[in-house]
């Protein structure tokens, strides 16, 4: 019978490759909101991993929870980093200047 430890590294492998394979499909003019998703899913990560940092059980949960909750942000933070990076590649030049001035 195997262990919540077994089943918990076997789906996390599992949703690896899954998640490599689709990520490696995707063509490149659906990137940017495919980074989007992901942001919104690297935020939800963050409040399960608050929740298990905050559950008080032992020292080694909170210690791996806080780890958690620091690689989610920095995966969201990043990720509108490269996000924005590339809208603004889609921008015509000059439009921020031309915003301005309508003000």
């Amino acid at each position: 019978m195997p262990t919540d430890l077994d089943s918990s590294i076997f789906v996390f492998v599992l949703a690896t490759f899954l998640g490599f394979e689709v990520i490696r499909r995707v063509t490149p003019l659906l990137h940017t909101p495919l980074m989007s998703l992901t942001n919104a899913i690297s935020a939800i990560s963050i409040v399960g991993a608050i929740a298990m940092a905050g559950s008080g059980k032992d020292l080694l949960t909170t210690v791996l929870g806080a780890l958690a909750v620091a690689a989610s942000a920095t995966n969201v933070i990043g990720g509108f980093m490269i996000t924005d990076r590339m809208m603004r590649m889609f921008k015509k030049p000059g439009a921020d200047k031309n915003a301005a001035d309508k003000k």
